[in-house]
């Protein structure tokens, strides 16, 4: 399987607006960070979203939508193939807070596939329905994203699949550089997945307020953590990759972890290697603070693709 940091920021992102310490000023491409949000694919072409921020259009623009290119596949100027996110099989929310759902409504070109499911806890089903009620009439208003919610339950594994071939029409619209609309149809074809994937939802403690992290074969996913409950530790056994939040090195927050606490969890459940997201700009810069960590822990980066 392939993850893709789409993003790696906590709430208010790097650079923070009005803020003009050295990593907000830097020019590195790896001290910019986007609100944290990730993408799974699988080798049998399955994708899961991992949360979807408001700065989700602009992650997943990033990346060409379809596989083809005028008939040929997308590739780099090395002649290889350029990963595309098109088809969505699952998208995993783990929690309420608007840096993790504040870009679902940008789901909409996904919903021409299909309806697009979405997993999460009970209370972040309840707050999508009061956010975003235009989504779940019974009349819906043209162009909303189909979502089919589903509840996640700790230790309820979900299972994910997509095993039909579909075929479809799809409108695209835009226009010219005169102005001229464009009535554009295009078939596109999603073929089936040839693998499956099953994923564990276990409870997490952002604070007092319970959200999910995810097991997905021998990954695991935690963002927003401060503590782990007991009956979440045997879940997360056997983990080799480990995606985890880390919001600074120093100044103790009520509902996320520091480096250390990070450090200490990764070493605790034995992971191979650690990612940290969810950072702030008081890290420093990336190469800077990478430095600081142990070995078999980094600091994850936005666009970084990783094998798991």
């Amino acid at each position: 399987m392939t993850l893709t940091f789409l993003g790696t920021g906590t709430s208010i992102g790097v650079p923070a607006i009005g803020c003009e310490c050295e990593v907000c000023r830097s020019t590195e491409p790896k001290d910019k960070r986007l609100r944290s949000c990730a993408m799974l694919e699988t080798d049998g072409g399955l994708r899961v979203l991992i949360d979807c921020g408001p700065d989700f259009r602009q992650q997943i623009n990033r990346y060409p939508f379809e596989k083809f290119n005028n008939g040929k596949i997308w590739q780099t100027a090395n002649g290889e193939p350029v990963r595309h996110f098109g088809k969505l099989d699952a998208v995993l929310v783990s929690h309420i807070h608007f840096d993790h759902v504040g870009g679902i409504d940008d789901l909409r070109p996904f919903a021409w596939f299909g309806d697009v499911d979405i997993y999460a806890k009970n209370d972040v089903i309840e707050g999508l329905h009061q956010t975003m009620p235009y989504c779940f009439r019974a009349a819906l208003y043209p162009g909303v994203p189909h979502l089919k919610m589903h509840e996640a339950r700790h230790g309820e594994t979900i299972h994910i699949s997509r095993p039909e071939r579909k075929q479809m029409n799809i409108f695209y619209g835009g226009a010219d550089m005169q102005g001229h609309m464009r009535n554009d149809t295009r078939e596109i074809v999603i073929e089936p997945a040839t693998d499956t994937l099953d994923i564990t939802p276990f409870t997490v403690m952002h604070g007092k307020l319970p959200i999910l992290g995810y097991r997905i074969g021998k990954l695991t996913y935690i963002t927003d953590m401060k503590t782990l409950p007991e009956e979440s530790w045997p879940i997360l056994d056997g983990t080799e990759t480990l995606v985890i939040n880390a919001l600074r090195f120093q100044k103790e927050h009520h509902s996320h972890h520091l480096v250390d606490d990070a450090v200490k969890v990764a070493r605790q459940i034995g992971a191979r290697q650690t990612y940290l997201i969810h950072v702030t700009h008081d890290i420093g810069t990336h190469d800077c603070a990478n430095s600081r960590l142990p070995q078999g822990i980094q600091f994850a980066f936005d666009e970084q693709q990783i094998t798991v």
